[in-house]
């Protein structure tokens, strides 16, 4: 039987638990969910979301120092593109939409990777790399697979401190980044 291995690298969830001291156990959820399924769940009519990116880009605030991707999964394929820098950049706020639907709709991770994703996170709590309890993390999780692993939404402390915005994108469908960006 092959190994399942994580979609999450533990660089990465140590680079963001120091990006975002705050981040609470619903946020390193949120990660690994996102590395692993990506945001189908956010697409069920195309036109609406690109209207909501568009919305939300209008609307963008000041926020932390951000990169203008983040890597999510192990393999590089899914990244976080985040807003400000992208708009700051000039890059073309429709062609993300659509690149975000695109991945919505191509991208599907696996239970088996989820899981290891999430076991990856236990371990890296109970060597001390994330500030959570391995008992709080266990039960967390067992809540979330007894729902089958749903979304879920930010923490409230994370969106009150860095007022996250970004859309899950393939890397293959941002060309830019072949340009050395």
């Amino acid at each position: 039987m092959k190994a399942v291995v994580s979609e999450v690298t533990a660089e990465t969830f140590r680079a963001h638990r120091a990006r975002y001291p705050l981040m609470q156990l619903a946020d390193v959820y949120k990660l690994a969910h996102q590395a692993c399924f990506g945001s189908a769940h956010l697409v069920t009519d195309a036109q609406a979301a690109c209207r909501r990116l568009l919305d939300e880009i209008a609307a963008l605030g000041r926020g932390p120092v951000e990169p203008l991707v983040d890597p999510l999964s192990a393999d590089g394929r899914i990244l976080r593109v985040h807003l400000r820098p992208y708009v700051a950049a000039g890059y073309d706020p429709a062609w993300l939409g659509e690149a975000f639907v695109r991945t919505a709709h191509t991208h599907r991770g696996t239970l088996a990777q989820f899981e290891a994703t999430w076991s990856l996170a236990l371990m890296l709590a109970e060597q001390g790399d994330l500030p959570f309890a391995a008992a709080e993390m266990t039960a967390y999780g067992a809540r979330l697979a007894g729902e089958g692993y749903p979304a879920v939404h930010h923490s409230a402390a994370y969106v009150a401190q860095y007022a996250p915005a970004y859309r899950i994108v393939a890397r293959e469908l941002l060309t830019f980044l072949s340009s050395g960006v």
